[in-house]
């Protein structure tokens, strides 16, 4: 049998999202800005995608910026964010666990003359509060914390750092990678105290090059696209109609019965976290100390002493177990993960560790399929590595 555990790299669309897309795609077909009939067909397709959303955030239609993805809703936040309020100051504040579509744009920043302050976390993967309040100052302008760790599942404290942050200095942006928190976590910006958050489609059984950019009302950001205008002149280029139509149909799925969905993933999570407990030399990242409930339901990351990853991964592969060994982004970064450095694992698990990731539609039986490859390939595997 086959077990697909790379959910967080993405995931399969649902068959109902598959239709839709058809159905724009072939019929329905118009360019939103077209003002005869195809257009205003296709336009309502983005209209109620943005209500869908706006409903589910708990926040205005027009709070919601369609973009071609998490990579994209991450640049816009940042640089937009950066530009426009750069006159109070160029100071930003984020952890050394975002992801690298959080670093990069951030690295450019430095290079225009910003300041960028990288906050350490503890084992948990975690930054501390009062790390963060000791970071902001008087020149600080944005702050940006992803919501669930890519790599190792681990869970800020957001609300808290929300609250916190608009306290000390109301001005600043707060930014929220929630790519992927979305579907799995209960987010209500507004609530959360949260400026701009971002989201990808395909992590939640969406399509790929489609997600959005929350931007409070208030909230000033600059374009970083420029053209026909579209999106009110924030995101200029002709609207992925298909995509956002399949969008807006894979957030109303994930989100029914979204508690039920949450304990069924918890419940995979601690099958494979005690399996992998019970085998020799196998380390589970960010976990002591955690229940698991405080962690993302759908990730969970080990190390295999004595196995690159690499190995370990296509010898899994061969048995039809689908993981990975970082963020899917990383093969196009391949050095040690910064990730796994900030939280303190050995040099020895650096090259050494994998990603397991459900989705809603994973099994127990996928599970107990892995679990079951792994016990049989560590001791095989472990007598051909060179010492």
């Amino acid at each position: 049998m086959e077990a697909y555990l790379d959910n967080a790299a993405t995931t399969p669309v649902f068959p109902q999202v598959r239709e839709v897309m058809d159905r724009v795609m072939g019929e329905d077909y118009g360019n939103p800005s077209s003002k005869h009939t195809k257009g205003m067909v296709a336009e309502q397709y983005v209209k109620e995608a943005r209500e869908t959303i706006g409903r589910e955030l708990k926040c205005q239609p027009g709070e919601i910026i369609f973009t071609s993805g998490g990579t994209e809703a991450n640049n816009m936040a940042l640089i937009g964010g950066a530009m426009a309020n750069r006159r109070a100051g160029k100071h930003i504040v984020t952890t050394r666990i975002e992801h690298a579509s959080v670093h990069e744009p951030l690295a450019y920043l430095e290079e225009l003359g910003y300041e960028v302050t990288y906050l350490p976390v503890g084992p948990d993967g975690r930054v501390s509060l009062e790390t963060v309040e000791q970071a902001v100052r008087e020149d600080t302008i944005l702050v940006s914390v992803m919501y669930v760790n890519n790599e190792v599942g681990s869970v800020q404290p957001i609300g808290e750092i929300g609250a916190m942050i608009h306290q000390i200095k109301p001005g600043i942006l707060f930014h929220v990678d929630a790519i992927q928190a979305f579907g799995k976590m209960r987010i209500r910006p507004g609530k959360l105290g949260v400026d701009l958050l971002s989201v990808s489609g395909h992590k939640f059984h969406g399509p790929k090059g489609v997600g959005f950019l929350y931007v409070r009302d208030g909230a000033k950001i600059r374009p970083i696209l420029f053209g026909g205008g579209q999106q009110n002149g924030m995101r200029s280029g002709t609207e992925n109609v298909p995509g956002i139509a399949g969008l807006k149909v894979a957030t109303e799925m994930i989100l029914q019965e979204n508690g039920r969905k949450r304990e069924h993933l918890l419940s995979l999570k601690g099958q494979l976290v005690d399996g992998l407990g019970a085998l020799e030399g196998v380390t589970v990242h960010a976990l002591e100390g955690v229940p698991l409930e405080d962690t993302a339901p759908h990730i969970v990351s080990a190390g295999f002493a004595g196995i690159r990853s690499e190995v370990m991964l296509h010898a899994l592969a061969q048995e039809g177990v689908y993981v990975s060994s970082g963020s899917a982004c990383s093969s196009n970064h391949p050095e040690l993960s910064g990730t796994l450095q900030a939280i303190g694992v050995g040099q020895e698990l650096l090259d050494s560790t994998l990603r397991f990731s459900f989705s809603v539609n994973t099994g127990e039986e996928e599970v107990a399929h892995a679990l079951d490859a792994v016990g049989r390939l560590l001791p095989t595997l472990r007598r051909f590595t060179r010492h």
